[in-house]
């Protein structure tokens, strides 16, 4: 199995690194194409108005000033010699991707582009952002098992899995479960406002750690439980309920005001 790998924390991420570990328990043919620097929240954004770097850095590495969305599909189509990668991993993102984080995760995007170019996407996160030395050791104790066992049940073409890992003692995780996408009750995001040394107002973007009250079978629940979370995804945003409820107002000849 020829494995492509990239991340949005860029090249030089530990979790990179986690995730090479994991992926050389699953084959010796493994290539990377990740970002030269971090491109956290960049979502599937694709580099369209400036030009692309590639750095080779040795003979299956390659690091790009572009987007994680840019790496994989530069990695598929272009870096990656001979024969095409039959699975792409993404991350080890220091962080977990749950909830509506999905949407503008770098990482989640990067096994999404893979998958809109018909290679099976996982995307790979583990909980610890704001430890000052996050472990992986969750990640790389369980990521190869689970992988292997997503690769040999199979999934839709227009799905990609998304596995977050608990932080914590590898000892105290016992349980993975299947979940559905959560959605947080709590606001965590917000912009905090400083002042730089000339006396000019800034703002840094960050989260809030307050925890949501989520639903049992969520991505969520499964985190905070200390459960590792396997989320089957796909990017059909369609809302089928409001397509039923609209078409009973809406169809045919153009409304005029």
């Amino acid at each position: 199995m020829r494995i492509l790998l990239t991340n949005d924390d860029g090249i030089h991420a530990e979790g990179l690194a986690a995730l090479e570990r994991i992926a050389a328990r699953l084959s010796d043919d493994v290539w990377i194409c990740a970002p030269e620097y971090e491109q956290s929240g960049a979502g599937r954004a694709l580099t369209l108005a400036d030009p692309i770097r590639v750095r080779r850095l040795d003979a299956r590495r390659f690091s790009t000033t572009g987007t994680p969305t840019d790496c994989v599909l530069m990695g598929l189509n272009t870096l990656v010699e001979g024969k095409r990668p039959d699975l792409v991993l993404s991350g080890v993102n220091r962080g977990a991707n749950l909830a509506e984080d999905v949407t503008m995760s770098g990482t989640v995007a990067g096994a999404i582009e893979a998958m809109a170019l018909g290679v099976p996407g996982i995307a790979l996160s583990q909980m610890g952002f704001h430890d000052p030395d996050p472990s992986y050791a969750p990640a790389v104790a369980f990521a190869p098992g689970i992988i292997r066992t997503l690769v040999d049940a199979g999934w839709a073409s227009d799905v990609v899995m998304n596995i977050n890992f608990p932080a914590g003692d590898v000892a105290s995780i016992t349980e993975v479960e299947v979940t559905r996408q959560g959605f947080r009750d709590a606001h965590i995001r917000h912009a905090e406002k400083r002042t730089d040394l000339r006396g000019r107002d800034y703002y840094w973007m960050g989260f809030r750690q307050e925890r949501s009250k989520p639903a049992d079978g969520t991505d969520l629940r499964a985190l905070y439980e200390g459960r590792i979370s396997v989320t089957p995804l796909h990017i059909d945003l369609t809302h089928m309920p409001s397509v039923h409820a609209l078409k009973a107002v809406l169809g045919g000849v153009p409304p005029k005001l």
